[in-house]
């Protein structure tokens, strides 16, 4: 299964207790997809390689720029003007040879966001902005996949695991990413990172705890933020963990949804 190379850069993981052998080999044979090669795609990118992620596709339809490089510490100089996906693929290689990195240089959205995400085992969920976050968190419940969702302010940003194809231990669903936001806000409401900034190594908290989570999916160890939102606040250096739960009201999984909606049997078509 693992060549000596292989033995040697992942020693760490392989005597680390839940994870040994037997994880590190899910860790190989995995396929995740990060949406977003940015401030969160770039340290999630670098992490899920280093640990040995046999296949990563990253969904991103921009080029590096001078700003990015404050905090997407997966490019350099000289990766400026080139397509982000491309870089990706060669900083991984760097990286880890032993992982494979399939760049999708698209724009993810609500028309393509099913065929997109069916084929892979997780889904790392961190674009900046809504459109993509709501067309990712729905697909993904439909296609029943887990999905980690990141987000970031100035100083602050949050993760949380959505598992809404499955059921919670008081039988009823897990929550959908619309029971803690409902409705997506006007696209104005929120300034973007180029508008109101970013501290950048606050991405790399953010993106390196989707990272766990992402492990956490595959090799199953601790418990899972399923359920919970976990936010880091840079500027008063703490941590807070906020539960939440399935709301009967969802649109997804909610009473009201059909039946067949909550199957994904009714869902809207793929493209």
């Amino acid at each position: 299964m693992f060549d000596a190379d292989e033995v040697e850069r992942y020693a760490r993981h392989l005597v680390l207790r839940d994870i040994g052998g037997p994880g590190q080999a899910r860790l190989k044979q995995a396929r995740v997809l990060v949406v977003g090669a940015g401030g969160l795609g770039a340290p999630l990118v670098q992490y899920l390689a280093a640990s040995g992620v046999g296949t990563i596709g990253v969904v991103d339809d921009d080029v590096v720029s001078l700003s990015n490089l404050q905090r997407q510490v997966l490019f350099a100089t000289a990766d400026v003007g080139r397509p982000k996906v491309t870089a990706a693929v060669d900083a991984a290689a760097r990286l880890n040879p032993h992982v494979k990195v399939v760049p999708l240089e698209q724009r993810l959205d609500a028309a393509n966001a099913r065929d997109l995400v069916e084929a892979w085992d997780v889904v790392a969920e961190g674009s900046d902005n809504f459109d993509t976050r709501y067309a990712v968190s729905d697909a993904c419940f439909y296609e029943k996949k887990p999905v980690v969702m990141g987000a970031l302010g100035m100083f602050d940003g949050s993760v949380t695991t959505i598992r809404a194809h499955e059921s919670g231990g008081d039988g009823n669903p897990n929550p959908t990413w619309r029971c803690l936001f409902p409705q997506q806000p006007p696209a104005d409401l929120v300034p973007t990172c180029a508008q109101a900034g970013v501290l950048g190594a606050v991405t790399g908290v953010i993106g390196s705890l989707m990272a766990v989570e992402v492990i956490r999916a595959i090799t199953g160890f601790g418990d899972s933020l399923v359920g919970r939102l976990l936010t880091f606040d840079a500027a008063r250096m703490r941590f807070r963990d906020l539960a939440y739960g399935w709301d009967p009201e969802n649109p997804l999984s909610g009473k009201g949804a059909d039946r067949k909606n909550r199957t994904g049997a009714d869902a809207p078509a793929r493209s």
